[in-house]
């Protein structure tokens, strides 16, 4: 009796031991975290070379936003475009840093009146933006990927 127990005891463990394992490969383990990850916040923002050793992601930013604004800024001053009307507009330029740094732009949103008024405007925006230092591009887990901005620029003209 005891023989048949241990017997029926050891083909009960026997039977519960079918577990499968399943070799993942690599790609499928990127896979499965890329449909879990959120790529539109990142790990890192693209920066310049003094914003690169900020590790503070609301500071990072503000200092790549900063120095991008102030290049498109200054850039900007230097033009001097003759208008016939008053223009005090905001535009919005969308900036794209691809997983390689290079700057680009995406878009830009602005008004009839103020491309009407200043039709170099979309160029020297773009000088503007090719004229930029070494960009070191956002990370995703140390990563780099695409990241796209949109940066207000206010239009003031007499």
């Amino acid at each position: 009796m005891k023989k048949t127990l241990l017997l029926i005891l050891f083909s009960v463990l026997a039977g519960c031991n079918n577990f499968e394992t399943k070799k993942i490969t690599s790609e499928e383990v990127l896979e499965l975290e890329s449909k879990t990850l959120n790529w539109k916040e990142v790990d890192e923002y693209p920066a310049f070379e003094n914003c690169k050793n900020i590790t503070e992601l609301d500071k990072a930013r503000d200092c790549f936003e900063t120095r991008v604004a102030n290049s498109v800024y200054a850039y900007l001053a230097r033009q001097e475009p003759i208008v016939t009307e008053i223009i005090d507009d905001t535009i919005y330029l969308h900036l794209e840093i691809s997983r390689t740094g290079k700057p680009e732009i995406a878009s830009i949103e602005v008004d009839t009146l103020v491309t009407n008024q200043i039709p170099e405007l979309k160029i020297w925006l773009q000088q503007s933006i090719d004229s930029l230092p070494k960009i070191y591009p956002a990370s995703k887990r140390g990563i780099p990927v695409n990241s796209v901005f949109t940066m207000p620029i206010v239009i003031k003209a007499e």
